[in-house]
């Protein structure tokens, strides 16, 4: 009493059901791409709350200015090296 259909029915969902698996694998794995690019793209993030004192102490560590140029600055913003 199978009207015809038999098990020909059956290959459509194992085709449906393996899409929707790797839908979802590939659902995961662009998530977690995405959400650990932002930290991952070679420079730490910026702290906002950072004084323009500390931002010019960074660059002085980095070595994008020199001793004069630092001693400049910071005379600039009222402080002392």
């Amino acid at each position: 009493m199978m009207w015809g259909y038999g098990y020909d029915g059956w290959a459509w969902m194992w085709v449906v059901g393996s899409l929707f698996v790797i839908g979802v694998v590939v659902l995961v794995v662009v998530l977690v791409r995405n959400s650990t690019a932002r930290t991952s793209a070679g420079t730490p993030p910026v702290a906002m709350t950072s004084t323009p004192r500390q931002i010019l102490d960074e660059r002085y560590a980095r070595g994008e200015l020199t001793t004069d140029e630092y001693r400049e600055r910071v005379e600039t913003l009222g402080g002392t090296p």
